[in-house]
């Protein structure tokens, strides 16, 4: 997959329905392990209340998993429609819990439903939406009396420095996308930047723009 939108940060919502309260915490995640530690860790915030229901979709390679739980609601009423909000917003690499407290008034599988749902819908608006697009991960070395000059070809083309290291030269591991890639490339090979090494290493999602 070569791009997809998720959510920058965590964010959460909250409503009340018939005396239920319902509290959505959406979180940005990478793996199905990270999305079960998230619901597992929710769980222990709020033990004392009665149902976490939840829904993630996370990219494996070319391919969407998905998941949802009812935990113990009637089904259908909350994970499954949970997950529907999320592919019908395109969202992946996230994971949506709604915790439920109960307030003593049952609301119907109709109520249980809008409730879920509105509260999944409100942490997404609430949530800042971001689009990561597939690049490649590389480390350059670079004089010190050239970093000034790399820094700035950064800024231009949209190459993200993720880590400088301090040694002999200046070692910088950077991301980027394909086509700024073979511009880098080619920079480097007719001096257009000086750099003393260019390695490339893994792909890597990277964050391309904020989408409001």
């Amino acid at each position: 997959m070569d791009k997809f939108l998720t959510i920058k940060q965590e964010a959460t919502a909250e409503i009340s329905e018939k005396k239920s309260k319902f509290i959505a915490n959406i979180i940005p995640v990478e793996t199905k392990e990270e999305a079960e530690n998230a619901i597992k860790k929710i769980k222990k915030i709020n033990y004392d209340a009665r149902h976490h229901c939840s829904a993630y979709r996370i990219i494996e390679g070319n391919s969407i998993v998905e998941k949802s739980s009812d935990d113990g609601e009637p089904s259908g009423t909350a994970g499954a429609p949970m997950l529907n909000i999320l592919q019908k917003n395109e969202l992946c690499n996230v994971v949506i819990i709604v915790t439920r407290y109960f307030g003593g008034i049952l609301l119907g599988t109709g109520g249980l439903l809008r409730a879920y749902s509105e509260a999944t819908i409100n942490a997404i608006e609430n949530s800042q939406k971001v689009e990561k697009v597939l690049g490649t991960e590389m480390e350059v070395t670079i004089l010190y009396s050239e970093y000034e000059k790399f820094k700035y070809y950064c800024q231009k083309t949209g190459i993200v420095i993720e880590k400088v290291s301090y040694g002999e030269n200046i070692v910088c591991n950077i991301t980027l996308e394909e086509e700024t890639k073979q511009k880098l490339l080619a920079d480097f090979e007719t001096k257009n930047i000086n750099l003393e090494q260019c390695k490339e290493f893994n792909k890597k999602y990277m964050e391309k723009c904020i989408i409001k």
